[in-house]
């Protein structure tokens, strides 16, 4: 079994968005597909063969004040309006829906990384909990501490899968992979800038989000040494630009965004050919 992960990363996911529209003009397919954050969207678009889709809304739908901005911040409590990209944008009556169907009827998997607010624990939904016009685990998976509030389903709040699991590649190994490809949209360099205290008041309500928080540089730091471990065995093929271009998480450039998308899509092309995948 192949396998491939998307990390998510917010606006500098626009690369792995490249990556994987490279894929799909080279009919690859995946048997599992695990997201974090914006990878379970950008993964969500793949499955579904819709090469192009998760570029316009990086590129292009992300420019509104709708999409992302303070004033959604002052209004709602959230940066991003989750529900304008994955309700509004997203669904079947929308400016630009999901094909549903064509996901539903793949046969690759889909798995959405989450974090229990709660407990703090990752959580791992596959494709059965995406229905139609209700893609509720991708917005909670990039529900992102701060830039948006936790995101409640069934009585449950949720936050961006990355707090808790931000390389999940253990998981795909759990899951039968043998060999898995795994996108990262900025160097994998390890982390080691300590929390900010700027946070507490946002998670003063979510004490469990609030020490992953702390703990996120030993807990990415950790997880990155496991899949450096992979990579050395041969298990892991990485895919990660060698330079950001200076983009961050709410980066609205398109012309920057643009080329890191192109450099997403050639980075992946040559991999390709150097591996014969």
């Amino acid at each position: 079994m192949t396998g491939i992960i998307d990390v998510g990363g917010g606006m500098r996911d626009i690369y792995g968005a490249g990556v994987l529209d490279c894929f799909i003009d080279n009919n690859i397919t995946f048997d599992v597909c695990i997201g974090v954050s914006a990878g379970s969207a950008n993964l969500a678009s793949f499955i579904a063969g819709q090469k192009g889709r998760t570029y316009r809304f990086y590129a292009e739908y992300a420019a509104r004040k709708e999409y992302m901005s303070f004033g959604n911040m002052f209004r709602s409590g959230s940066f991003f309006n989750l529900d304008y990209i994955y309700s509004y944008l997203s669904d079947s009556d929308g400016e630009d829906p999901l094909d549903f169907d064509a996901l539903e009827k793949s046969r690759s998997e889909l798995i959405t990384v989450v974090t229990n607010a709660k407990t703090g624990k990752a959580e791992y939904f596959d494709k059965k909990h995406i229905i139609k016009d209700d893609l509720w685990p991708i917005k909670a998976s990039c529900a992102m501490p701060v830039a948006c509030r936790p995101f409640c389903h069934d009585g449950k709040e949720y936050a961006d899968g990355g707090v808790a699991a931000p390389i999940p590649v253990e998981k795909a190994f759990e899951m039968g992979c043998d060999k898995v490809f795994v996108i990262i949209p900025r160097p994998p360099a390890e982390k080691n800038h300590e929390f900010s205290y700027m946070m507490k008041p946002f998670l003063r309500n979510h004490p469990a989000i609030l020490e992953l928080m702390k703990k996120r540089p030993e807990i990415y730091n950790s997880q990155l040494n496991t899949l450096n471990k992979y990579i050395k065995s041969g298990k892991v093929v990485l895919i990660a630009p060698d330079n950001d271009k200076g983009l961050n998480m709410i980066s609205k450039n398109k012309e920057r965004l643009t080329a890191y998308y192109h450099k997403g899509y050639n980075d992946a092309q040559k991999i390709l050919n150097d591996t014969g995948f």
